[in-house]
């Protein structure tokens, strides 16, 4: 997330001098290929799910429990991740990731059975799960204070990044197929392809780990003084006083509150109230239903009659309105707030769904929608995307990381996170059901949580724009 007003820097810290600042953009955006495989990975799904369902012969139900499962896998990376990268160090940390993301391509594309192709997802969801938490972390560690908030922004560039280019990979191998999810191509069928070339910016990602250097914070914290006061001079340049930064980060460590669940209790067994405002927002943001659009788009166009090539196309458009709109988010986060800029988004989402939900309740003809129903919701599902990611695809995460105080910030930003993969299980495994029972009327039900997120930020969500993080309470 961009920040236009960042904090002045640390006394022992300066701005990173020209040369200094190339060699740090290249490390953030080394570690924000997690990010990237992160998207990739979790959209890259869309373009095998009919394939899927015919290659095994399975119902909705079985097919959505497939697709949901890696979310399993991701709660159990998230939940694992800091207390790893803790122990071996950060670095080591994306290494095992990149292993993980490599096993779970290959294994993925060539199972030998539904409940394989199953585990190989588990597999992919926890490496995404390590990936969500281990970057930011370490990009926030290795980053001069000065250019924090720009380069932290890298993480959420290379996730919608990752999620259009799964896209066009699976559009492009859909053409070499002659548009047959299932046409052969070098003794595989294209899904498999499909998922199987996450392999390459896997390996990648392990390769740029060795060209990075491990995180100051973890060699302090290992009492790895003199190899972190040289990557300490490497990301903020020889002026600095290397004594002077070294005791400070050593400082604030020491008097870092290691926040527990308790922490987080207001009553015997209640949440205190500011966490349950940091649930609601993560809830919300699922319940919209924007992974639908990305683990299901593919099969949501063919279900109203567009062919498997135009729906892989649309499913590559509205990833790179997603970019777009992530861009616009970054740029305004900042300046007009994360209060408003929720608000601007809830409404947009509402009447984008409302009208999607319009759209989808026609009668087919041979198959299709008419063409103005047909017409209004390829519009309407691009501008939900935009209205999403222009706001609470950016504004939760921003929220979350300052609205808590101090002392519970890690543990709550753990419940509201965890809170936020049970959504995401939810809306991704009942859609399949849902649309099967009434199209129209699952976006109805998608049309009203966008509606009610409008009161919920209203009465609970407070603005966080310009205040010290010292001042959250």
């Amino acid at each position: 997330m961009s920040s236009s007003s960042q904090p002045p820097p640390a006394a022992g810290a300066r701005q990173a001098h020209p040369e200094h600042l190339g060699h740090v953009v290249f490390i953030t955006a080394a570690a924000a290929m997690g990010g990237f495989l992160f998207g990739y990975d979790s959209s890259v799904i869309n373009g095998a799910v009919e394939a899927i369902r015919s290659r095994y012969g399975i119902g909705s139900t079985e097919l959505a429990q497939v697709i949901a499962i890696a979310l399993i896998g991701c709660a159990f990376g998230a939940a694992t991740a800091g207390r790893i990268a803790d122990r071996i160090g950060r670095i080591a940390c994306m290494r095992i990731a990149s292993l993980l993301f490599s096993a779970s391509a290959i294994g993925s594309a060539l199972p030998f059975a539904l409940w394989d192709l199953a585990m190989w997802r588990i597999v992919g969801g926890f490496a995404i799960g390590m990936a969500s938490v281990i970057g930011p972390a370490y990009i926030a560690e290795v980053s001069p204070p000065a250019y924090r908030g720009r380069l932290a922004s890298f993480q959420q560039a290379a996730i919608v990044i990752g999620i259009a280019v799964s896209q066009l990979v699976n559009f492009g191998i859909l053409q070499i197929a002659g548009g047959d999810q299932r046409g052969e191509i070098g003794g595989l069928e294209a899904w498999q392809w499909m998922l199987g070339v996450m392999v390459v910016p896997a390996v990648l990602y392990g390769m740029l780990s060795f060209a990075i250097p491990e995180s100051p914070r973890y060699l302090i914290s290992v009492g790895k003084t003199g190899r972190a006061k040289k990557v300490l001079t490497e990301v903020e340049g020889e002026h600095i006083d290397l004594d002077a930064r070294v005791a400070e980060i050593d400082l604030a460590m020491r008097r870092e509150h290691k926040s527990t669940f308790r922490d987080l209790l207001g009553g015997r067994f209640a949440f205190l109230p500011i966490v349950w405002v940091g649930i609601g927002l993560s809830v919300f943001q699922q319940l919209v239903g924007i992974n639908v659009v990305f683990y299901y788009s593919s099969t949501l166009w063919q279900s109203v009659g567009i062919d498997p090539t135009g729906s892989f196309f649309y499913s590559f458009t509205t990833s790179i309105v997603n970019i777009f709109g992530t861009v616009i988010a970054m740029v305004l986060v900042d300046r007009i707030g994360r209060k408003p800029l929720a608000l601007i988004g809830s409404s947009g989402m509402a009447i984008a769904l409302a009208c999607e939900a319009w759209a989808f309740s026609a009668a087919l003809v041979n198959g299709k929608l008419p063409s103005v129903q047909g017409t209004v919701a390829l519009i309407a599902a691009h501008v939900f995307v935009l209205f999403f990611a222009l706001s609470w695809g950016v504004v939760v995460w921003v929220l979350l990381g300052e609205m808590f105080p101090n002392r519970i910030r890690a543990a709550a930003l753990g419940v509201a996170a965890s809170a936020q993969w049970i959504a995401n299980w939810v809306i991704t495994v009942t859609f399949p059901d849902l649309s099967d029972w009434n199209l129209s009327g699952t976006y109805v039900i998608y049309t009203c949580f966008a509606v009610l997120s409008i009161p919920f930020v209203l009465l609970f969500v407070k603005e966080t724009k310009g205040k010290p993080l010292e001042e959250m309470g």
